[in-house]
């Protein structure tokens, strides 16, 4: 028998959950100008492939540093290079 106050419950926490959305990221390794690199920056893989390719992490990257820049207040270096991590 069950516990009265599980069975007060009813089916409460036996349902299934619905699944959630899932954005599947590509991760970049990112070269600057000025020599500094950073290693699996983050992007929707919904923005890649197609004609564009990966050029689309460039941009993303560059809007995501502008961001980081106005908050912090420090400037990034200009992006030299952008690659997939892991080729």
């Amino acid at each position: 028998m069950l516990p009265l106050e599980y069975a007060a419950q009813g089916n409460e926490g036996m349902g299934r959950r619905k699944p959630t959305a899932r954005i599947e990221l590509v991760l970049f390794n990112v070269i600057y100008e000025d020599g500094t690199v950073t290693s699996n920056r983050k992007v929707p893989s919904s923005m890649l492939g197609g004609l564009a390719g990966d050029a689309p992490a460039r941009h993303f990257i560059e809007a995501q540093d502008r961001e980081i820049a106005e908050r912090s207040g420090r400037a990034r270096a200009r992006i030299k290079s952008v690659h997939r991590a892991g080729r």
